[in-house]
């Protein structure tokens, strides 16, 4: 309170001592005039007389009084607004700059590779890792999947082929069986084999495989079979096998398949399958090097995962010895297939 009494004090003053420096540049007789007695009743008044006693005034004395007031008030606000920083300060979020760049500590990585082998052994640990595997792996599944089941519309006569497999087994090791074949409607079937195979786990995505392939028309063949199946890097589809007939012929294929989902449901597969010989083996149409190349592209719709029918195209070449083989027996080397059929596992 006393602080806003002092306060119009403080602004007056200056004024007041200018008016009077004003007033005696105006009138300069009035300095050799004596000044007034000062009275009781201006004392301190704007406007009154000036004189060396106003310096001794109660007003100007309380004034210097209320300096030393008002400088321990600013000591207080200083303090306070000290106070009220350092508050703020801790409130503030942390710079990125605070936060160490370091690599850890290289204590960080020496310990085991797993906890439990510190307390219980490594020995025991890699038994009982070992033991859960084989009980997991051991559970027998079984999945059958028909990949091809397709009606081919072509010049000339209508044809169809199939492309199924299964397995049942663990995780890690499992019994495989594979068919394939096609043909013209009304006639024998041109080509149709199975293969029973024993398959291995060798890596998360992928199988190693060998067992049997025996061909089921033509000339009679029994074939060692070998190969890997599995997902490649960009979620490729790939089924590589090299087989060896009881008469000594070298033969291998490779198929790769690629999912390319549009929607939750619709789905175009690119496919593509070539075929290789070692030699030229002519009761069989096939010539040595690349004997035959499929490419096909297919729409398929998936009602559930289960079961999806498609649409597509398919285009097959014979090239080198074999297109000349297939001339030789009245066929078309190349032919374009236009086909639709159903997809489903379970």
């Amino acid at each position: 309170m006393k602080y806003l009494l002092v306060l119009p004090l403080l602004v007056a003053s200056p004024a007041f001592a200018q008016d009077q420096a004003d007033h005696a540049g105006h009138h300069p007789q009035a300095s050799t005039q004596k000044p007034a007695e000062p009275s009781d009743s201006n004392t301190g008044t704007p406007g009154a007389p000036a004189s060396s006693d106003t310096k001794k005034m109660p007003g100007r004395m309380d004034h210097s009084m209320m300096n030393g007031s008002m400088d321990h008030g600013t000591m207080d606000h200083m303090q306070i607004g000290h106070d009220m920083d350092m508050g703020h300060g801790n409130s503030a979020p942390v710079s990125s700059d605070d936060i160490p760049q370091s690599p850890p500590p290289p204590e960080a990585f020496s310990g085991p590779a797993f906890a439990a082998d510190q307390y219980v052994g490594a020995d025991v640990m890699a038994a009982s890792r070992a033991h859960v595997v084989r009980e997991v792996s051991g559970l027998p599944v079984f999945w059958f999947m028909a990949d091809r089941a397709e009606y081919r519309a072509r010049k000339g006569k209508d044809g169809y082929t199939w492309d199924v497999q299964g397995a049942y087994g663990g995780h890690i090791d499992k019994l495989w069986f594979k068919s394939e074949g096609e043909g013209n409607f009304g006639e024998k079937p041109e080509r149709a084999e199975v293969q029973a195979l024993w398959s291995h786990a060798i890596g998360p995505r992928w199988d190693l495989q060998a067992g049997v392939r025996q061909d089921l028309v033509g000339p009679s063949r029994t074939y060692a079979a070998i190969g890997v199946q599995g997902l490649a890097p960009y979620l490729f589809d790939i089924e590589a096998t090299a087989f060896v007939s009881n008469k000594g012929d070298v033969t291998a294929r490779v198929q790769a398949e690629l999912d390319q989902r549009i929607t939750q449901r619709l789905i175009l597969q690119p496919r593509a399958e070539i075929n290789l010989a070692a030699q030229d083996i002519p009761e069989l149409g096939i010539g040595g090097g690349v004997d035959r190349i499929e490419a096909g592209l297919r729409l398929r719709y998936e009602f559930r995962r289960e079961f999806a029918p498609y649409i597509g195209i398919a285009q097959e070449w014979k090239v080198g010895t074999s297109a000349d083989y297939a001339r030789a027996a009245g066929e078309n080397p190349s032919v374009t297939n236009f086909v639709a059929g159903v997809r489903f596992w379970f």
